[in-house]
């Protein structure tokens, strides 16, 4: 059974501290890439795939993601204000839940980037999220195979897309792109206030609800400037090749 998702949240509220020092004059969702803003490739990326309504939320110079974002038509945006307290990755999900509707939602950051391979993968994951078997349903991509990653893997993932966490001091092949699919009940019981979603995870993982879906293409691990310059620069001779 799959579910019709026509919500995202976007997370654009982090310091982005790694970014800088490009961050200290701009929220890092507004940061370049590839000629246009990282938010904007990932709003667009999230209307072609159907989602039609959009929560940001914002802390790190808000007033400059909203002033962006109050030129764009599509998809239409809303914004859950952490002015006040920056929340984390789970806590931020978790404040705007009354925004994002009672059905499955997505959840992308606003920093994640890849280029496609034989299928959309947005289209890939909406299709294969299973709400009755899964509270979350995250693209993973190949640690050894993705641009700007050089850590240690993240998930474990078994043939039907069952996730585990990668054993202490050992390696894993999956790392999170930072893309998922999640069903408002992820959140039962959770904390309040600041919180990370591998809170979250960990739990559905306890109740063998968490799941994978390889990303198929090249991902690209965004996290500094130099990774930005590099993976232009792979771009551009992919382009020329």
């Amino acid at each position: 059974m799959t579910a019709e998702i026509k919500t995202a949240m976007v997370l654009a509220a982090g310091l982005g501290t790694r970014m800088r020092p490009l961050t200290d004059t701009m929220p890092k969702p507004l940061v370049p890439f590839a000629g246009r803003p990282l938010l904007d490739h990932v709003l667009d990326r999230l209307a072609a795939s159907g989602i039609t309504r959009c929560v940001v939320n914002v802390h790190h110079f808000a007033d400059q993601i909203e002033a962006h974002l109050a030129a764009r038509s599509a998809p239409e945006i809303v914004i859950s204000d952490e002015r006040d307290a920056l929340l984390d990755t789970g806590g931020g999900v978790a404040k705007a839940l009354p925004l994002l509707g009672p059905g499955p939602f997505l959840i992308h950051n606003s920093d994640s980037a890849w280029m496609e391979g034989v299928g959309a993968n947005l289209a890939r994951l909406i299709a294969a999220f299973d709400p009755e078997r899964m509270d979350s349903l995250l693209l993973l991509a190949l640690g050894s195979a993705s641009l700007g990653y050089d850590g240690h893997g993240d998930f474990l993932m078994a043939p039907d897309g069952e996730l585990t966490r990668r054993p202490e001091r050992d390696e894993a092949p999956f790392v999170f792109t930072g893309v998922s699919i999640a069903h408002p009940r992820l959140f039962e019981g959770a904390p309040q206030g600041r919180y990370s979603l591998n809170v979250v995870w960990d739990r559905a993982i306890e109740r063998r609800r968490l799941f994978g879906l390889r990303l198929d293409g090249t991902w690209m691990h965004l996290g500094t400037p130099r990774a930005i310059e590099e993976a232009e620069q792979w771009i551009a001779r992919v382009a020329s090749a």
